[in-house]
């Protein structure tokens, strides 16, 4: 198993090394560590639109906007709450969509329930059965490092789920850290800016 914030700073050190450009990333499930490693026009730390909404707003961003790397950091729980995304996403085809999920086998932000059945669930597996022309698991740190760079050089779509060590949240809602530096709002605001849409 990997921890969230290793694989995020080999992740950036990546998209860098490789000429970030106009990669959007969305940071979801990995947003406090993104944070805390990159925090441009084009990150959209948003948290939670809406428990399993990742995958959707990621691909409508990917079709919106085809000349752009969209990047998604999505968890298991997510896709479990909307699985009839990730055929939606196969049949669109957006080659600009780089979708990750953050694998930690429990619901982290709620308290840390277990997720079902999830020593052994292929999520890749779920992904390229619904289509995704290239679907991995990654466990160790070393071997994503190893192949993230095949992966952000082909085209999408592509699914990657990576195994992480789970870090469960107990604090109530309302008493928790706050990570983000922008507001939703200004997050929109400087994205739409960037993107030439204020």
């Amino acid at each position: 198993m990997m921890h969230t914030a290793d694989l995020l700073k080999v992740f950036a050190q990546q998209l860098s090394s490789q000429g970030r450009g106009d990669a959007i990333v969305i940071s979801g499930r990995g947003g406090r560590h993104w944070t805390a490693i990159s925090d441009g026009v084009m990150d959209i730390p948003l948290g939670d639109p809406a428990m399993g909404g990742h995958a959707g707003f990621g691909l409508g961003l990917a079709l919106a906007q085809p000349d752009k790397r969209v990047v998604l950091f999505d968890s298991e729980g997510d896709i479990l709450m909307s699985l009839g995304q990730l055929p939606t996403i196969a049949e669109q085809a957006p080659a600009n969509f780089y979708h990750f999920i953050l694998d930690n086998e429990v619901y982290a932000t709620t308290g840390g329930q277990p997720v079902p059945n999830s020593k052994n669930i292929d999520y890749a597996g779920i992904a390229r059965s619904a289509g995704y022309p290239r679907a991995l698991n990654f466990a160790e740190l070393d071997d994503f490092s190893r192949e993230l760079p095949g992966i952000l050089r082909a085209p999408g779509p592509v699914f990657v789920a990576l195994k992480v060590f789970p870090e469960v949240e107990n604090t109530p809602i309302g008493q928790r850290v706050r990570w983000r530096k922008r507001s939703a709002d200004k997050v929109v605001q400087d994205l739409r800016g960037a993107l030439g849409a204020a």
